[in-house]
């Protein structure tokens, strides 16, 4: 594990014992008895017309510092929603991303598209509260996780209803990850140890994938241009954050993906 993700996993245990503190795991249980059912984040990408966009709320990143500090989380979600996003990522980590839960539970309550809890998730408790705070899919992501852990939480996802995308960097990863049998898999085009983004992972891997699960393609999607590459890679989705949140137009960069989405598919 590189540098980069020993310390995340270091702050992130930090987080997660404080928060059990504050609200223990048996009274998190409980309370999610009482959740509205989750939306099925699948079923949202595959009826999109075309390559499906996941537009994600993000202020911050560790590779390139503050993208959109001062950015209202509900506003963004509602424009996302009504330019053709087919969903929605919102970043829940505060150090890291300057995300934060109440940005989830917010967005939910505020639009009908699914929405993903993207953070750094170790723990089951973590998955619990994506479920209290009314995410419909979580992230996993393979390269920090043991094989036990992520075959855990993967399993815990799919029994409270969420849809765990499963994140892959490399071909060790992705054996991983297909070992799950995932009902969503993404290729995230950044390298966890350099940060560096490299589209030619995707082009890697691909090969790889049976056609029959849903891939996401993540990092380094920017332009029009991106996304004919990632319909040609047989994507079914884009994740996208920080071209949308770093746009002079917001709605106009939403519709160009979008729009961009369904001219590949249809040019297929």
């Amino acid at each position: 594990m590189s540098d980069f993700l020993q310390r995340v996993t270091t702050v992130k245990f930090r987080e997660i014992q404080a928060r059990m503190r504050r609200l223990p795991p048996a009274e998190l249980r409980a309370r999610i008895q009482d959740c509205p059912r989750p939306r099925d984040f699948v079923a949202a990408l595959r009826a999109a017309a075309g390559v499906a966009l996941i537009a994600e709320v993000k202020r911050a990143s560790p590779s390139a510092g503050d993208l959109a500090p001062d950015l209202e989380p509900v506003t963004l979600a509602r424009i996302y929603q009504a330019q053709g996003a087919a969903a929605v990522s919102v970043l829940t980590d505060p150090t890291f991303f300057r995300g934060h839960p109440v940005h989830l539970r917010r967005i939910r309550r505020a639009i009908r598209l699914p929405v993903l809890r993207k953070d750094f998730i170790l723990h089951p408790y973590q998955v619990y509260e994506a479920r209290l705070w009314g995410a419909d899919a979580v992230l996993l992501i393979v390269a920090m996780l043991s094989q036990e852990t992520l075959s855990e939480l993967h399993d815990l996802a799919l029994r409270l209803g969420l849809t765990p995308l499963v994140e892959v960097h490399d071909e060790t990863d992705l054996a991983r990850a297909l070992a799950l049998r995932p009902r969503l898999l993404g290729v995230n085009n950044r390298n966890l140890r350099t940060l560096q983004v490299d589209l030619g992972t995707t082009e890697r891997l691909r090969p790889h994938i049976p056609k029959t699960i849903p891939l996401v393609v993540e990092s380094g999607i920017h332009t029009p241009e991106d996304v004919h590459w990632a319909a040609r890679q047989g994507a079914t989705a884009i994740l996208v954050g920080t071209a949308l949140v770093q746009a002079k137009d917001v709605a106009a960069k939403v519709r160009s993906l979008v729009q961009a989405g369904l001219l590949a598919t249809a040019h297929a």
